[in-house]
């Protein structure tokens, strides 16, 4: 079923070479002028707000033929939230649909937690999701994700942070599982809690309702690596259904310190099924050193297709699709 889960171009080239890829890719970066809306510029941490305790996220859809102003998700300070959805409908069609997502940061453990960069919301899951919910709304000839496919697939996120995109994505999977380090886990079940009512861990809504499909799992990369080859399987989420496996792999903007590089890399290579495991490596361009050591470790892998996904995501967002096969 995965095989086409993510629609490639016909005429598209794996990657081979991670000097090359670099070279490409930052070439296009320096040439792109600044972005004056973010705080820090393309070259900054790239998160949202890190002074609210809350966010309202907002995610505009818009038919293409009746593009917005913005054509873009906002965020905004909670204080001038609506929670909900809305849509807009002329002559029966759908022609807008709105996604708002209430989000809770803890901006203390960004700053007294060593290494806790996920307690706070990133613009690269803003930009992933609202790629993602406008094709699901309003499907594209050229889409990222099949939807139909999506909709029966197994999803499971590396590195979720603030839960936002299991709280957004959740509806277009059969299955959703966002995982973290431990002591995230309570923020991340806080968020989904307050975005589907009844939500909780081991009480969930009921089956089909909104939200009832994710699960919010302990998944620590380098607790993995530490652990024996032969016993990293029975340590790692697995999917919901019964002798199934991970259909697609969501890897949103983890790839920041080389330090956690190795056990990322061995991460993904260990919850991936050979010949039916999609990952979408979400990226942004800060550091060349780090982002050329993870290319070179995941093709010295040599059980990865690796390709670049070009028109999805501006700069400096970068989406690599890859699948493994061996």
């Amino acid at each position: 079923m995965s095989s086409n889960l993510l629609k490639l171009p016909d005429n598209i080239e794996p990657l081979t070479d991670a000097d090359e890829e670099i070279f490409l890719v930052y070439t296009a970066l320096n040439q792109k002028p600044l972005d004056p809306t973010g705080p820090d510029g393309f070259h900054g941490l790239g998160h949202v707000d890190s002074r609210q305790d809350t966010l309202s996220i907002r995610f505009e859809l818009t038919a293409p033929s009746q593009p917005t102003s913005s054509g873009a998700a906002e965020s905004k300070s909670a204080s001038r939230s609506r929670k909900g959805k809305s849509a807009r409908k002329t002559r029966g069609e759908e022609t807008s649909h709105v996604i708002e997502i209430e989000l809770a940061q803890d901006k203390t453990a960004l700053r007294s937690r060593k290494g806790d960069t996920g307690s706070v919301l990133w613009r690269a899951s803003i930009a992933f999701a609202q790629v993602i919910l406008q094709q699901h709304c309003f499907p594209p000839s050229n889409p990222l994700v099949d939807k139909d496919l999506l909709r029966e697939s197994h999803v499971l996120e590396l590195g979720a942070g603030t839960g936002l995109l299991s709280i957004a994505l959740s509806a277009c999977a059969k299955s959703y599982t966002a995982t973290d380090i431990a002591p995230l886990l309570p923020l991340i079940r806080k968020n989904v809690g307050l975005n589907f009512a009844g939500w909780m861990q081991n009480t969930k809504p009921s089956e089909g309702s909104p939200g009832s499909n994710i699960s919010v799992e302990e998944l620590d990369w380098e607790t993995l690596l530490s652990l024996p080859p032969t016993r990293r399987s029975l340590y790692y989420p697995k999917p919901p259904e019964p002798n199934a496996e991970w259909d697609l792999i969501l890897i949103v903007d983890c790839i920041y310190h080389p330090s956690l590089l190795p056990a990322l890399v061995e991460t993904i290579e260990t919850v991936s099924t050979a010949g039916k495991t999609w990952a979408l490596v979400i990226v942004e361009l800060r550091q060349e050193d780090v982002v050329r050591e993870f290319l070179e470790r995941w093709l010295n892998k040599e059980t990865w297709r690796l390709f670049r996904m070009d028109g999805f995501l501006d700069l400096p967002y970068i989406v690599w699709a890859c699948q493994k096969y061996a």
